[in-house]
């Protein structure tokens, strides 16, 4: 049942500390390697480096909600949002693709008694 999650590359898993200056403030942050990669591929899309993205983040969240309890937990939630918007973005890709064939898109219920499931490619 877990296999797939226990044959993973230990790397990914593996803690990183990464010495960063944010905001001016020199400071250190331990995250797993398969955090830095999706934070390192988000700052990359967002045309800035890695310590760049993270200040940009820590001063729009202490603009809007104040100091965040931790700011680790808040990066690895961030890496969440990303990888529910890339999700989401597949839905509607694959809504699309259903819509050329005649297909109706998926519905919320899907894997539901009388839902119709067409696997993913």
């Amino acid at each position: 049942m877990c296999e797939i999650y226990a044959r993973q590359d230990p790397r990914r898993y593996q803690p990183v500390t990464r010495k960063l200056r944010l905001n001016g403030q020199s400071t250190s942050i331990r995250l797993e390697q398969a955090f830095w990669d999706i934070l390192d591929r988000i700052a990359q899309e967002e045309g800035c480096s890695t310590p760049s993205f993270l200040s940009t983040l820590q001063s729009e969240v202490l603009e809007l909600d104040g100091e965040p309890v931790n700011f680790t937990s808040l990066l690895r939630c961030a890496c969440l949002v990303q990888l529910e918007m890339q999700g989401s973005g597949a839905r509607r890709m694959r809504d699309a693709a259903r819509q050329v064939v005649g297909i109706p898109p998926a519905s919320r219920g899907a894997g539901l008694p009388g839902a119709m499931e067409i696997p993913a490619s």
